[in-house]
């Protein structure tokens, strides 16, 4: 996150201090069903700074915490319970709608005294770091229905359809492995997500696991709402790290004009419909781009 005069400085969430922010605002049902939202320039004030490994410690009811943990966080420990509550609400929704629950593990590189690198160390997601992530699903399904609702220029995040040879290529060594596969025609999320599944906690999981994610397509960016096939999603886009993340960026610029400035959709239309389509394509290369550096990184 760059410069750090922004990420460490004025958008950096220090406790007990006011920060500008963008918020995503949404009233959910007690089944996990977004029910309304709306955007609003806010003014918050963070309540502690949280830190991943620490909360996963008291969300998993460890008995050895450090007391200091423990009152660091005594004043929202009630909101952690609803916030985890929640998550598992809606992580039961997105396994019910057939998202394939692809593992995506990387790597934790580290590093001597002297910033030498001695080991490397798959990095463990625990329960705080899941509940951030569906929130932020919830926030960017918001910001790309919106937008599709009013008709107005945007940078979608789509996945589309995996290419019938690929899906053609897995189904034969699936097979031969033993594996039980679906019968379908036209290939559908809860497809892939029955066969890894039936090979969960199997010597050949991590095998299965690899093919299943070699075999759909590359997520892109896009002006065109084509939807999300991996979270089996209609509408989603990308608005929740506008200060790491270009395309979250350029749709703050949008929301910003249509949510605060109320201006009209002929005029954001006539504004935003190149800026838009170049964003997605701009953002999609870079984006490629990165993953090659960081795969050679690793």
């Amino acid at each position: 996150m760059l410069p750090k005069e922004l990420s460490n400085g004025i958008c950096s969430l220090n406790p007990d201090e006011d920060r500008l922010a963008f918020s995503c605002l949404m009233k959910i049902t007690s089944d996990g069903k977004l029910d309304s939202f709306k955007f609003s320039k806010t003014v918050i004030r963070s309540s502690v700074k949280g830190v991943y490994s620490e909360i996963n410690q008291i969300l998993d009811g460890k008995a050895d915490i450090d007391p200091e943990i423990i009152q660091k966080y005594s004043h929202v420990r009630q909101s952690l319970a609803l916030m985890e509550e929640l998550a598992e609400i809606l992580t039961a929704n997105k396994i019910r709608r057939g998202a394939p629950q692809i593992d995506t593990p990387e790597c934790k590189l580290i590093l001597d005294e002297n910033d030498v690198c001695i080991d490397v160390k798959k990095r463990e997601r625990g329960k705080s770091e899941l509940i951030i992530e569906e929130f932020m699903l919830m926030a960017n399904t918001s910001a790309a229905k919106l937008a599709k609702e009013k008709a107005v220029p945007f940078v979608y995040r789509i996945h589309e359809d995996p290419a019938a040879e690929k899906v053609e290529e897995l189904v034969e060594i699936v097979s031969r492995m033993g594996v039980a596969v679906p019968h379908f025609t036209s290939v559908k999320p809860t497809h892939l997500a029955e066969i890894l599944q039936k090979t969960k906690g199997m010597k050949l999981a991590p095998v299965v696991n690899n093919m299943v994610l070699r075999s759909m397509a590359k997520a892109k960016y896009s002006d065109e709402p084509v939807g999300h096939f991996g979270l089996v999603l209609a509408d989603y886009s990308h608005f929740t790290s506008p200060i790491r993340r270009y395309p979250d960026l350029a749709i703050h610029r949008i929301l910003t004009d249509l949510c605060y400035n109320k201006m009209a959709v002929p005029l954001m239309q006539k504004r935003y419909a190149a800026f838009a389509n170049e964003a997605s394509m701009q953002s999609s290369q870079r984006e490629l781009v990165a993953m090659r550096v960081e795969r050679d990184c690793e």
